[in-house]
């Protein structure tokens, strides 16, 4: 697997969405872990979570404890950047909340700790702005955990321009990462992704495939990406992770996943070459 970079820590070029393991739809435990064990096989070495992924108002934190049971029972679960979000919550009835206030980000990666069984977590990442709470306080309960040691790298998601640079000035220059929703369907991020580029800092794009609903259909919803599948004897899927990954070198893919056959074809995207013309095809769509 190539590897690229986040912050100081080189990570596979297609990380792990955990998600759709653990909210509507989840499949049971034992598919789950061996969807996280394909990963590892496959050479993954980054897995994104949030103390959000759950179904059950009382499930709190479930896919963080999924997979911190699936790495403690795989003999490379030690050699993962896990990385998690706070800020955006599941009161259990299927819609969405936020609370961006430092006193409950700083409650949440406690909590995040624990379930993960780490001393610091690895990439922390306030989950989605609150417009209640100045963005700055929330993001400097992110410098806050840095400077305790509670977390090694922080970054942000659901961000604009604005935030970005706004994170990286309350964070001293240390934002790590952004992580945005990018796809063929859902381009609206190039502007956070171009400027990720020009300041070194890893992008992740979520859902890159279309989401939970949309990843199986994306060849016959955008017809050029089935083009150069067929042309590469590949699936659709790959071909549209392989394009992000020549977008630019910050671009870390994190599709999600509850299969191990979806992980191992998602894993083998950055082996895919495309040519200029195909990736010029590919960003016209």
């Amino acid at each position: 697997m190539q590897t690229r970079r986040i912050g100081t820590v080189q990570v596979s070029a297609i990380g792990l969405g955990g998600m759709p393991m653990s909210i509507e739809g989840r499949p049971d435990e034992a598919r789950s872990v061996a969807t996280i064990h394909a990963a590892l096989d496959a050479g993954v070495t980054l897995i994104d979570t949030a103390d959000a992924y759950h179904l059950l108002a009382g499930e709190v934190g479930h896919n963080e404890t999924l997979i911190a049971k699936a790495l403690a029972s795989h003999p490379r679960g030690t050699d993962v950047l896990v990385a998690t979000k706070g800020g955006h919550l599941r009161p259990g009835d299927g819609s969405w909340t936020l609370d961006g206030r430092p006193e409950y980000l700083k409650e949440a990666c406690e909590a995040s700790l624990k379930r993960l069984g780490v001393e610091a977590i690895g990439l922390y990442q306030f989950h989605r702005p609150d417009p209640s709470v100045p963005y700055a306080e929330s993001v400097g309960a992110l410098a806050e955990l840095l400077d305790e040691g509670k977390i090694v790298m922080a970054g942000i998601s659901n961000a604009n321009p604005g935030q970005i640079r706004q994170a990286q000035e309350v964070l001293g220059g240390r934002l790590v990462s952004v992580q945005n929703q990018f796809s063929p369907a859902y381009r609206s991020s190039q502007p956070e992704l171009e400027l990720c580029d020009e300041l070194g800092i890893a992008f992740l794009p979520w859902s890159p495939l279309g989401g939970i609903s949309g990843a199986g259909s994306l060849g016959s919803r955008f017809a050029p990406f089935a083009e150069v599948a067929q042309a590469h004897g590949v699936s659709p899927q790959r071909v549209c992770l392989a394009w992000m990954l020549a977008l630019s070198p910050v671009v870390v893919p994190i599709p999600g996943s509850s299969r191990p056959e979806t992980v191992r074809d998602s894993a083998q995207a950055p082996d895919l070459v495309l040519s200029r013309e195909e990736i010029a095809l590919l960003g016209a769509v």
